[in-house]
């Protein structure tokens, strides 16, 4: 799931140079906070992932990319800061990286992908493959 994941969100993201790496990062920490069965078949791991950043500090900024004003960007440190450090390390390890690369990285592709998977202003349901899906 991962891989296919990867590729949907490289696509959303503009694919190109860096699309693709930063999709397969966020596919891994999605994958990795959402956990396939943790919210039920099919669940959409994005809302996971928000509210891990909400409790690490990240409010204001998770709300700026899900709402429909401008999006704050975030830095590779406050991203490391506010998401478990075993799941950071984990998705590091999967993509070869260091975890402070795989944290700039995710930072860098988080509030546009975040931005564009919230079009009506709040986490729609459905399994997120579907989502992406829907908004290529």
């Amino acid at each position: 799931m991962s891989n296919e994941l990867g590729d949907l969100l490289g696509g959303l993201l503009g694919g190109g140079s860096g699309g693709g790496k930063g999709g397969n990062l966020l596919a891994s920490l999605l994958t990795s906070l959402g956990g396939a069965g943790t919210h039920g078949a099919g669940s959409n791991p994005l809302g996971a992932l928000l509210d891990t950043l909400k409790e690490g500090g990240l409010a204001a900024k998770t709300d700026s990319w899900v709402g429909n004003g401008a999006n704050q960007e975030v830095s590779g440190p406050e991203v490391a800061q506010a998401l478990p450090y075993q799941a950071l390390d984990h998705v590091a390890q999967q993509a070869g990286v260091t975890p402070e690369e795989a944290a700039d990285e995710i930072a860098r592709t988080l509030p546009q992908a975040v931005d564009k998977l919230t079009p009506a202003g709040e986490v729609p349901e459905g399994s997120l493959e579907d989502l992406i899906r829907q908004q290529s």
